[in-house]
Order: C-alpha cells, then structure tokens, then sequence
C-alpha cells in the first residue's frame, strides 16, 4: 500500500485515480484550465509517482482527454465518464487527508479504488465481477447449446500469425500474450497471481531469485548438478532396461501396421508387372446411400443452344433434296441456272460465312485417310493382313541403335580411336576397334569403309581381314576373303572362314582342299574337310591326314574307327609308335578289342597301357583315368571301364586310407550314374578287405538298390560266408528269398543262421516273423518258446505276448506279460502292452493302475505318460490329464512330445488361449524341436502362417516335420507346384516318416495323376517307414497287424483330411 497525500495538489483541483494496466497506475488530476497526469509505477512493492504535465495548454476539452487515455485502459472503458467525481466523493476528500492508491496485478484488474467503485453503476449485481463457479457453463440450465457459424470464427490467417488465439486451450495465454508478456519479463519477472499467493507462506517461488547471481550461487548449483547426476547414474542400467523391456512389451502387444503385414509385403518382390496389372479394383466400401445415389435431375437443354451450335458449325446431317443420282450436286446460282457438277465442292460455295473451322470435317477426313491406309495393307480376304508381325518388328529392332552409352562417350571414344589411328597406321586393333564403334552406334558404312581402309594399312593381319570379311555382305565378304588369301597364303583362319562363306558343299570342299594344298599339316583343315565327305573318301583322306600330322591323336583315332578290325589295330599300333605319351590310343585299343568279343585282351591291354607310359615318363594321374573309366562304363564298354579302374585305383592312396578313399571313390561314381565302375570299386575293395563287414554292407546296399535280386543274393552269400557272425548279412539274404517268395529258401538261410548265431535274438524274430507272415502261427508259436528258453530277452517275451494278443489269446497273453514283467519289470513296453490289453477290455481302473506301476519303474518312459493321460482325457478327466502331463514335464523336462500332448490336450478342450500360452513356453524351453514348430504354424491364424513357418524353418532348416508342416501350408493354399516340391524335399530328408509319405500319398491322390500316385507309392514301399504318429497309430493298431506297407499307406492316407 502507498500514500498519495492531496497535499502535493494545488487546491481547488480534485484527484482521481483510476486502475493501471499491467503494473501501471495512473492518476489524473482535474483541473479548471489544465489537464495533467502523473505516472504512478509500482515496482516490486513500492510507488515511484512521476509527474509531468502533458499539455499545459490545452483547453479544457472532454473529447480530448479521452483520446488521451482511452489507448491506456485495459477493458476500454471510456476515461472520461470518470473524469469528473461525483458530488458525495468530492465532499469526503479533504485537504491533506491520505488517499490510497493500492497497486494492482494484472490479475486483480475487477478490484477498483473506493472513488472508481463509487462511478460504477449502481444497477450493475455485484456477482458480475467474480470468477464463474467450477464447471459453469452459461445457458445450460434453460436449455441453450452453443453453435458457431463462419462469421463466429473470421477470415482465415496465417498458420505462422503469433497472434492467431482461436486455438488456444482453455486457460492457457494465448501466443500473442505470451509474446507481450516476454516483452515486459526484464520490468516484471515475479508471478503475482493470486493462484501463487498462500496467506500463510506468501507468494511461492524463491525469495532470493531476483537477486545477484555471484560465485558462491555457481558453485552450490554445480555441487547440486553433480549430486543429482550421480543419483541418476546409479539406477540407471536398470532403469535403461527396465524402460527397454517395456517398450518391447509395448511394441509386442501393440505392433506396428509394416509388422503385422510384414509376411504379405515379403511375397511382393515376387509379383510380376502382369500380375500387378491383374489386381481388381478395391471395393466400394461406402454405406448405401453414398454408394447408391439419387439420380441427377436433368434440366432440358433450351433450343437457343442447338440453334447456337448449328449456326456455328453450319453442319446438317439432312440430305439436300437436290443431290442428283449421279454424285454430285445441283449448286443454285442467283440467275436461275442449276449447273451440274461431276461431284466436286467448289471451293467458296459451301464455306461457312463465319470464317470458323469445321472440326467435324477435318476428322471425318482424317478416318478417311486411315480408312485408306488399312484397306492398302488388308488382303482380299476381309479382316486378313498382309503385314508380317515378325519381320515388322525384327525391322524395327534393326533400325534401333543397340548401344546403351551416352553419346559423348561415343564421341569421346570415337576421338579416341581417331587419334590412336593417325598415331600408329600400322596399328589392326585401332581399326577393328574403331570399326566396332562405329557398327553399334548404327553407322554400318562407315564402319564398313574404316575397315577396308584397315585392311590396306595391315595387309599382313589376319584379324583385320577376318573382321572386314564379317562387316561385308555376302559376295563383297568372297572377294575380301579371296584378297586376304592373297595377303596371307598361310591363314588357316581365313580359309576356314572363307568356307563357312561358301553355301554349296562342293564349293565348300574345293575351298578346303585348295587350303590343304597350302597348309597340309593343319589339323583343323583336315578335321574340317574330313567332315564333309563320305565315310570312304573320309578314311582315305584319313590316311593322308596321318600322314601329314603324325602326332594327331584325333586323327588317328578318327582313321581307326572306319577302318575294319585288323586294319585298326594297324593303324593303333602306327598311332602308338607316333605318339608314345598317350593314353586315349591305349584305351581306344581296348575298347576296340571289347567290341570285337576278345575280352581277355582288355585287362592285357590296360596293364601295358601303364608300364609304357610310366617308362616313357608319364605321370599317371588317378583321377583321369577314373575319369576315363566312367565315360567308358557311359559308352557301354564294361569290360575296359573295370580294368582300367582294377589298374588305377590303388594308385597314389596310403594303406590305411584305402578303405575311406575308396568308399568315396564308389560314391561318386554312383553320383555320376557310372554304376560299372562302382561295383568294379567294391570288388576290388571286398578282395582286399574280406572280412571287413562294413565293406559287405555297402556293397549288398548298392546291389539292393541298383542292381538286381541275383546279383544281390550271390553277393549276400559270398558275405554270409567271409562274415558268419553279421546277423544283418543273413537276414537280407533272408528277407530276399522271402519278398521272391521262395518261403523254404528263407527259412533254410535262417537255420544255417542260427548254427552260426545259435543265442541271436534278431534271427530268433526273424524266423518268427517269418513264420507269422506267412500264417504258420503254430511253428511260430514253438520257436517263440525255444526262444524264450534259449534267449529270454525282453523282446522275445514282448514279441510272444504280441503273437498270443493279435490272434485273440487274451488270457494268454496277459499270462505271458505278467511271467515277463516278474523277469524286465523295467521295460516300459510289456507295461504299455498290459495296459492296453486292459483298456480293450474296458477295465479303466486296471488300466490305469497297470500305467501307474509302469511310471514307477519306468519314470522316463515318455508314451507310458502319454497313454495315462489320454486314458483320462478319454473318461472325461481333464484335470487329473493336465496334472499327469504337468507331472511328465516335471520329470522329463525339455521333452516337445510331452509339451505338444499338453498343447493339444487344451485344444481338444476348447481352450485355445491357454493352448497358444503353452506352445510358447514350449518354444522356449525346446526352441529347436521341429514338431513344436510344425504345430505351432497351424495353431496360428491363416495371415500369420507364413511368418511362423519362415521363423520354423530359421530354427529348424532340416526338421522333416517343419518341411512337412511346409508341404502342407502350401498345399492349403493351393500351389501345387511349390507342395509338391516340398514333399520331395520332405521324404528325402527323412524316409523312414509315415507320417510324410501318408499326406505325400493323399496330396496325390487330389492333385496328381494314377502315375505320381503309383511312384508314391513304390518309394514309400522301398522305404518301409516305421516311425510317426498318424503312421504309428494305425500300423500298431492289432487290426492292421498283417498290412502291407502299401495298405498301411493307403489306410493313413484316407484317415487324413486337409482341413489345415
């Protein structure tokens, strides 16, 4: 509060104060002939009264002063209703007494002085200048809302106008105050609103902001900053991590719009131009009535317009009475004479007046012209052209230059060139060079002329010659030829050439032979001239050639085979005397004795062949004669490929790398379809190592696989007799006479099995099975009992409870299990089995009590688990089933089948959230289980498959249930091409999977033809698979115990359906 006495105003004049904006106060003083201000400035709390008379000669004047301070006032009020006081105030002010004069914030601009509240008017509520209630909203009780219109918001203005408050949030400064606000920040930086003023503390903020700024103050903000950077280092990994995590969390459930059609956009790079052309049009997806509008209402068209347009144009589609029969026109003069025309329009008579062109003419006249064009070109026959599409456009091609450069690096080049030419004349490449630029750019003369101009400067080039003779046409080319012939007698080159110039065959051979008689010891010329004529003046150009080139192995070869027998092994023997180093006339010699029926003289050959050529310094290189050997064995010479590759393969091999190097050797011999020389390795490789059982082995396989059932059962017992302790060699020899149906040959082979194996379990089933297949139950019956006598394994007893079980003995059966489980109570099979058995009788509880003793013994048992869970699952308990299955993973962590029991397990039960939970726990805890995955891709919805399916095979690249689970997402999705590709892909990996070869079957089935079904089919055969859960589920079912591997296939195909 400061004091303002009315001692400092003369007497006789009144003072009125009246409210400041913005932190000035102004006082008025009124007086009888002068008008004077005085400034009142508050500052921080304290007055500073200014006086200074404005005018001190202005008369008194009302108009006047209010111009003065109208400007000043905040709500623009008119100063001079209040200059003036009325007669009560005036009479209450005496001399000297103290007036306060209170300085006011901008935000106290309602509160007024006693003499300002007094001019008020006196009918004005006193609620009027008080703040509005919370949540007040004017008009709301009787029902008014508000509307704005265009001329509420105004003209538009600038996006940048500072000033521009039309957006300003509620309770927010607008900009353009803020701007006047920072203009008066230097005078004024304390906030003295009343929302920061508290009765208690006072103004909040810092009492000593406004003060001096100095060293000590610098320094405890640094010691602070230093504080509070050293806390926030503290916790700051993990609060970094934190914040990480929960933006991947945000991110992972609510992903980007680019990820969720990530796997869409990646198929686009595939998308063809024609493909993209082929895309529908979207949809109108708008509702009803936007999408189905009223029809526009049409408004006549008036005649004035029609008139106007037919004034214009003058173009009337009548015809004119006056059109004579004859074509032409009866042209009206103004004497009264119709004069004929002959059809032809003077120019003049029928030109509009109004100057204008007549557009529809000059187009009727442009389809006339094109009209004509087309009828030039057209046959006789309506609608048939007589233009070559072919030949147009190869015309076209050739008159588009073929270069791709700019064309200053075409003229640079061409400089270039130019300059090299003048340097050096006697240059060729300079001229081929310049005349190749000149034929790409299109200038086909000059290149052309640059090259004949080439050929006289280096007469003696072959390449230019060569190079002018392919620029020139075809006469022109003969006399650039016949020229260069002249320059260069030598050039074997240009008379090769100047025969493939040559289009009649005789021409041809007087060119070759004129050659010949220049250059006699070319080869090529002979090759070339052999090659045009008949087999008996070849050979006797032949002789000749030999002649001329001794030491041509070709030639000499060529002579040897259309000479007879005797001659050829003259002209061999001749050959071998000329040419001591080389290998082919030996083999050659060989194959020629293969043919002629003298084999023995093949394996002679073949040894003389090395002795020679190593006593003539000739390195023998393994690897070429294996080479040799396989276009040999190609070439359907048997008998040399085996010798040559009996001679050459221990050559240059460590001893104790024999039997890898030449298992390999066999390998890649297979690989290349050279099978004779494969099985001339494992013959060789079986003499050297003969009691070697892995060397049998792979060479019965090979002898399966590529050769035929007698070479295979010869083999068989040729290892049978080296190798009498190998169980497998006698059981394919076995299984062989078996599948050929020789049953007695079979069981003879096993007999003489078990007196060279007399305790082997697998012959001991072996001959059961034999037995059984062929439903001789009785004898299978007596030796499965000599077999538990002699050999009481846990298999035997398995195998009898299985033969007693299939043909009905259930009594039996469950006596034998019980006498084997007192003996292997720790096999979980004979466990699953009396489970089983017992579930077929529908006895749950002894089912399940059998499974329980089982999981006791056999805690690690993974089907023993799954079998008591689907055993409750199956009597509707699917907690005590979820329990067991938590109490396997428990026991068996890390195991993908127990975790996709438990996925599937949720599924069947509806429960599909709680289900995609589990796999991913799943995938953590197994993240490289190919059966996880596969099932993971088709528990996801139909967009999402492909990315899951790429994310499998990242994981899992060789898994055959990942590229199975492939197959089919292809299948789904009708791309028949791309499934039946991965099927292939699928069964290659991993043969032994019923499961593959099951969908591979039916894929077929749908889509293939009877050819593909029936090659299936046969490699499913051959591959007898035994492992996968739809192939296991129905080939271990007791009904299917005597199916084939084709039926078992047929039967799991048609349990499948393609509902993925």
């Amino acid at each position: 509060m400061c004091v303002f006495r009315l001692e400092d105003v003369p007497q006789g004049q009144w003072l009125w104060d009246h409210t400041h904006v913005q932190g000035w106060m102004l006082v008025y003083m009124y007086a009888t002939h002068v008008y004077a201000h005085t400034a009142v400035h508050v500052c921080r709390a304290r007055t500073r009264v200014c006086a200074s008379p404005i005018t001190p000669h202005l008369q008194t004047s009302a108009a006047l002063g209010g111009a003065l301070l109208s400007p000043l006032l905040k709500d623009g009020s008119d100063a001079l209703q209040r200059l003036t006081p009325p007669a009560p105030v005036a009479a209450s002010v005496a001399v000297g007494a103290p007036v306060p004069v209170r300085s006011l914030s901008p935000s106290r601009s309602r509160s007024r002085s006693p003499l300002a509240a007094a001019t008020m008017n006196k009918k004005k509520k006193p609620f009027l200048g008080m703040p509005a209630p919370l949540g007040y909203v004017p008009g709301l009780g009787r029902g008014a809302t508000g509307f704005t219109t265009r001329s509420d918001i105004g003209p538009a203005r600038d996006a940048n106008d500072p000033v521009d408050d039309r957006h300003a949030p509620p309770g927010k400064r607008t900009v353009g105050d803020q701007m006047k606000k920072n203009q008066t920040a230097d005078d004024d930086d304390e906030d003295l609103n009343d929302t920061n003023y508290d009765e208690f503390n006072g103004y909040a903020g810092s009492l000593f902001s406004s003060g001096p700024y100095e060293k000590d103050d610098e320094e405890a903000d640094a010691i602070y900053a230093a504080l509070d950077k050293r806390m926030d280092e503290r916790r700051k990994e993990r609060r970094e991590q934190r914040e990480k995590e929960e933006i991947e969390k945000y991110r992972m459930e609510r992903p980007k719009i680019q990820q969720q059609f990530s796997d869409l956009k990646r198929k686009l790079a595939e998308v063809t131009e024609e493909e993209w052309l082929s895309i529908p049009e979207v949809g109108d997806a708008r509702n009803k009535r936007q999408r189905n509008p009223r029809y526009e209402k049409l408004t006549p068209v008036p005649d004035s317009f029609f008139a106007k347009h037919l004034q214009s144009g003058e173009n009337h589609t009548s015809v004119d009475p006056r059109q004579t029969q004859f074509g032409g026109l009866n042209t009206p003069y103004p004497g009264g004479l119709n004069t004929p025309y002959p059809g032809g329009m003077t120019p003049g008579l029928m030109t509009p007046g109004t100057g204008e062109l007549d557009m529809r003419k000059i187009g009727q006249a442009r389809n006339t012209l094109m009209d004509m064009r087309l009828s030039q070109v057209s046959d006789s026959v309506s609608g048939q052209t007589v233009v070559d599409p072919k030949g147009y456009l190869t015309d076209l091609n050739s008159m588009i230059p073929t270069h791709g450069g700019d064309i200053n690096d075409i003229k640079k080049a061409r400089l270039l060139l130019k300059s090299v030419r003048e340097t050096n004349p006697h240059h060729p490449p300079a001229w081929i060079a310049s005349a190749r630029l000149e034929e790409v750019t299109g200038k086909l003369q000059v290149a052309r002329n640059l090259i004949m101009k080439g050929t006289e400067m280096c007469p003696k080039s072959e390449d230019v010659w060569l190079e002018a003779a392919r620029l020139q046409p075809g006469d022109t080319a003969k006399a650039v030829v016949a020229q260069a012939v002249r320059h260069l007698p030598q050039s074997v080159r240009i008379y090769i050439r100047a025969a493939e110039l040559e289009t009649d065959i005789r021409a041809k051979k007087r060119v070759l032979r004129k050659a010949l008689e220049h250059v006699p010891n070319s080869v090529r010329l002979w090759k070339a001239a052999v090659e045009l004529e008949e087999p008996e003046d070849a050979r006797i150009m032949l002789s000749r050639a030999v002649e001329c080139c001794p030491t041509s192995v070709e030639l000499w070869l060529a002579l040897a085979r259309l000479e007879t027998y005797e001659n050829a092994r003259k002209v061999l023997n001749k050959a071998r005397e000329n040419i001591p180093t080389d290998r082919h006339i030996w083999i050659t010699a060989a194959k020629l004795e293969e043919a002629n029926g003298n084999t023995q003289m093949v394996e002679k050959i073949i040894d003389r062949a090395i002795t020679s050529l190593r006593a003539n310094g000739v390195e023998i290189n393994r690897e070429q004669w294996i080479q040799d050997a396989e276009e040999c064995d190609k070439a359907g010479s048997v008998a040399t490929c085996q010798a040559i590759m009996r001679a050459v393969i221990g050559i240059g091999i460590e001893e104790e790398d024999r039997k890898h190097t030449w298992m390999e050797d066999a390998d890649s011999c297979v690989a290349h379809n050279a099978l004779e020389c494969a099985r001339a390795i494992y013959a060789y490789a079986l003499q050297v190592f003969p009691s070697k059982k892995s060397v049998w082995l792979r060479a019965a396989y090979f002898e399966k696989n590529h050769g035929t059932r007698e070479s295979l059962e010869a083999l068989l017992q040729r290892a049978v007799a080296h190798c009498p302790k190998a169980e497998v060699l006698w059981l394919m020899g076995a299984k062989s006479k078996w599948l050929a149906g020789d049953v007695p040959a079979a069981r003879s082979i096993l007999a003489l099995a078990f007196q060279a194996n007399p305790n082997s379990e697998e012959i001991w089933l072996a001959a059961v099975k034999l037995e059984s297949e062929n439903n001789e139950y009785e004898r299978a019956r007596r030796l499965l009992a000599k077999a538990r006598s002699s050999a009481p394994t846990a298999r035997v007893f398995m195998k009898s409870v299985k033969l007693e079980w299939v043909l009905g003995n259930i009594a039996a059966a469950q006596e034998l299990c019980e006498e084997a489980l007192k003996h292997y109570e720790d096999f979980p099979k004979l466990w699953m089995m009396k489970g089983q058995i017992e579930e077929q009788k529908e006895l749950v509880d002894k089912a399940r009590e059998a499974y329980n003793q089982g999981l006791k013994k056999c805690p690690h048992s993974i089907p023993l688990w799954l079998l008591l869970s689907r055993l409750e699952e199956k009597v509707g308990q699917l907690t005590r089933a979820r329990a067991i299955l938590e109490k396997s993973r428990l026991k068996n962590p890390k195991n993908p089948d127990l975790w996709l029991e438990s996925v599937r397990l949720e599924y069947r039960a509806g429960l599909k959230n709680i289900a995609n939970t589990l796999m991913a726990k799943a995938l953590q805890e197994c993240p490289n289980s190919g059966i996880l995955w596969s099932e993971a891709i088709f528990l996801e919805a139909r967009p999402q498959r492909k990315t899951k399916s790429v994310d499998a095979l990242k994981k899992c690249e060789h898994d055959p249930h990942v590229l199975l689970a492939v197959a089919k997402l292809f299948w789904s999705e009708r791309k028949i091409t791309k499934a039946r590709e991965w099927f292939h892909r699928t069964v290659k990996i991993d043969s032994d999977l019923g499961d593959a070869w099951a969908f591979f079957y039916k894929f077929e089935l749908q889509h293939g033809t009877e050819e593909q079904q029936e090659e299936v089919r046969k490699r499913c055969e051959n591959a007898e698979p035994r492992h996968g859960e739809l192939w296991c589920d129905v080939s271990k079912d007791i009904e299917n115990w005597q199916k084939k591997i084709g039926e078992i296939l047929v039967l799991v195909a048609a349990k499948l359906k393609n509902t993925f």
